[in-house]
């Protein structure tokens, strides 16, 4: 398979596989790549962060609910791109360059060092740093 079936999903995609509504913007086409991911269509790598980001926002928004999401998001057993030296330095250099977060650049980074796509619903982010490359705005994911 080659790099081009690699995704690297921020968590404002992941979150569209929880809040899973109608009202939830794109959540059709979130749910498409993940369906794709399962049926090995694709691949997937995330930063290590991921499931701390992830497993804040559902604890804080549904915490009823934020047991179960969270085990079935551990056991699909994403592909984790740990932190290294060379992932740390990309990431800083997005940040200095784009003005972001380094939580939000980290998944940048990683899709430019494993040369994938970042797939993203932030549309801020994007018109920050849309111009390093390997990056999509959810709606436009097709």
């Amino acid at each position: 398979m080659g790099a081009s079936n690699l995704y690297i999903m921020d968590a404002s995609v992941i979150l569209k596989w929880v809040f899973n509504t109608s009202q939830e913007v794109d959540g059709d086409k979130a749910l498409m790549l993940l369906h794709s991911w399962v049926n090995g269509q694709c691949e997937f790598v995330l930063p290590s962060l991921w499931i701390y980001e992830v497993g804040n926002i559902i604890g804080r928004n549904i915490p009823d609910k934020a047991s179960e999401f969270m085990k079935m998001l551990i056991e699909y057993r994403i592909e984790e791109a740990p932190l290294t030296v060379s992932l740390a330095q990309r990431t800083l250099s997005i940040m200095a360059d784009c003005a972001v977060t380094f939580y939000d650049a980290v998944y940048h980074a990683v899709a430019l060092e494993r040369h994938g796509t970042l797939v993203t619903a932030d549309a801020a982010y994007l018109k920050k740093a849309g111009k390093m490359g390997n990056a999509v705005l959810l709606a436009d994911f097709d």
